[in-house]
């Protein structure tokens, strides 16, 4: 009797684990999303508090923004300022290829905000420390002649390094400009991570494929543990 306790007891351990990793599962593919877009969101949301019009989420011209920050990573300080400014010529001779923006629909940036921290930082706070840092871009946000806005967001290295964030604007009409080739599809980005795109953020850690991925394979040793222990009752 006391044997079948213990086996009744183990069975119940793993019925509890199973459920743990199936909600670890299920919370990693829903809080691991593409926080560029949180971040238009919180720009919106920050201009519609001031009775400014809503910006259109431009994919080509928040991608643009990621090859930007991409230049520039490995120039965060350690007070969190970007000391970095790549030439002009770089937007249409290197980050609008490497994008795949069509370049007759290149069109005018009209406010530029970058920021880094050397923690990852969730997007309400990644919007308050790293982009807002002064009167000055709180004043681009505000502007009253944008019309898009992009968001790029990358690491600096793969697996350690400073965070950093990009915000594009850009004034000209809505969905004319930055238009990205192969029908919107553009250049598939291997890191980063831009607004427009329903891609998942990849920042260099623990991200949600592969978070979601371990669950999965955890997941599926609960059910054969499951199956095995059947048979004792």
């Amino acid at each position: 009797m006391l044997k079948m306790v213990n086996k009744i007891g183990s069975f119940q351990w793993v019925i509890t684990l199973g459920f743990l990793l199936l909600a670890a599962a299920v919370v990693s593919s829903k809080n691991h999303g593409n926080q560029a877009n949180d971040l238009v969101d919180i720009i919106n949301k920050n201009r519609t508090s001031k009775r400014l019009s809503l910006l259109n989420n431009s994919p080509g011209l928040a991608c643009i923004a990621l090859q930007y920050i991409k230049e520039c990573r490995g120039n965060c300080s350690e007070n969190n300022t970007v000391n970095c400014k790549p030439p002009e010529n770089d937007f249409t001779e290197i980050f609008a290829p490497n994008c795949g923006v069509e370049l007759p629909t290149f069109g005018t940036i009209s406010g530029l905000i970058v920021g880094c921290q050397q923690k990852h930082l969730d997007p309400p706070e990644a919007f308050s420390r790293a982009l807002i840092h002064s009167n000055k871009t709180l004043s681009i946000i505000h502007n009253k002649t944008h019309t898009e806005v992009g968001v790029g967001i990358v690491r600096a290295k793969s697996h350690k390094g400073a965070y950093l964030w990009c915000a594009l604007f850009s004034s000209n009409k809505r969905n004319s400009t930055f238009v990205l080739e192969d029908l919107g599809k553009g250049i598939e980005q291997k890191e980063g991570c831009y607004s427009g795109s329903g891609v998942s953020c990849s920042l260099g850690g623990r991200n949600a494929n592969f978070v979601f991925a371990t669950n999965c394979v955890w997941t599926l040793v609960f059910y054969y543990l499951v199956r095995s222990r059947t048979s004792f009752f």
